[in-house]
């Protein structure tokens, strides 16, 4: 995928080192000293996510790789501190607080433009990177894409800029369907922004959107009934942390239901879900390691733009489509960059 623009300790020496401190622990002026002198050879970076670690895992791999190709190796030379705030935006600010108090070398801001906005409001000076899915301007995290300012840089996957193309693949695939509803997580601050794109750019296909929303796994099976009462005959999931948890369990409703969806991550895809197209989110994390890296190199975020795709995807499940009793069009499988049998 194409994007624009764009320490070492022995093991067991170190084990022999915290073998001796344990001796000493007693002492309350030796084991601080001894801590900061340890992170001092080892910066710290602070990992702030608005949800769960599980479903993030294969991502964060893809950010340990962008680390390791500038010679950054977790518990080698360089060290993780992990907050999660399990879906509950409002423990954002004291978590972010955390690490700000514990002086990471640098924040990395996962699962959303409320995770960002929150490790911004919590300092100007330690470099924050940013992994999102909106635009960084209008959100108010940098001042341009190519001077940022400030101690906030990142990586946006820009998910409105195909928001049209979803709507489009969607009349190729169903072109009797006029009425599609949206999937919105209520609890996003971007939510009201993001409807207003999704609304603007179905409008201009000649399709009109029923704005749906859910927060919590309960909300879920709502959403999906009332798809079918009210003769919804498509699903648009935008990017949104809690819906990638909660993959699996959407990709289930929707063929329950008998509901053509089309996502913006290949994840859903391999879930079970119809469609997906959008940009690699696995790229975009390793760049965001890669940023990392230049950062703790001694760059600055104001130096550092921020970073778009140009490339995106089309992934279909054929399994999937066969089940919903769908022909998927030829020219729709000749451009799919991949099929999942």
């Amino acid at each position: 995928m194409a994007w624009t623009e764009a320490l070492g300790d022995d093991y067991m020496k170190r084990r022999e080192f915290i073998t001796i401190l344990g001796g000493a622990a007693a002492s309350p002026l030796v084991w601080p000293l001894a801590v900061r002198a340890q992170q001092a050879a080892m910066p710290v970076i602070g990992i702030l996510h608005s949800a769960l670690p599980e479903p993030n895992s294969h991502f964060l791999e893809a950010f340990r790789q962008g680390l390791s190709e500038s010679g950054f190796i977790e518990g080698k030379n360089v060290a993780f501190e992990y907050r999660w705030a399990e879906n509950q935006y409002d423990r954002l600010p004291a978590l972010v607080a955390d690490l700000v108090g514990r002086r990471v070398a640098v924040i990395f801001a996962d699962g959303g433009t409320v995770t960002a906005l929150a490790a911004k409001a919590a300092t100007t000076t330690i470099p924050i990177v940013f992994r999102i899915s909106a635009d960084p301007v209008k959100a108010g995290l940098v001042a341009s894409f190519n001077r940022p300012g400030g101690n906030v840089t990142g990586v946006t996957v820009m998910t409105n800029l195909v928001i049209a193309k979803r709507f489009d693949l969607l009349r190729d695939l169903l072109p009797a369907v006029r009425l599609i509803g949206v999937l919105l997580n209520s609890n996003s601050p971007i939510t009201d922004t993001r409807s207003i794109d999704l609304q603007t750019a179905a409008s201009s296909l000649g399709r009109q959107v029923q704005i749906l929303t859910a927060s919590n796994e309960s909300d879920l099976e709502a959403v999906f009934a009332t798809l079918v009462q009210q003769r919804i005959g498509a699903l648009v999931v935008p990017m949104d942390s809690f819906f990638m948890n909660q993959r699996d369990r959407l990709a289930a409703l929707a063929a329950r239901y008998a509901v053509p969806a089309i996502y913006d991550q290949r994840e859903f895809v391999q879930a079970g879900g119809l469609l997906s197209y959008g940009t690699s989110f696995t790229d975009a994390y390793r760049q965001v390691g890669v940023y990392v890296a230049r950062i703790l190199k001694g760059a600055r975020p104001s130096e550092l733009p921020v970073l778009q795709p140009t490339k995106f995807e089309l992934v279909i499940n054929l399994k999937t489509a066969k089940a919903l009793g769908l022909a998927i069009p030829p020219s729709m499988l000749a451009t799919a960059d991949e099929e999942i049998e």
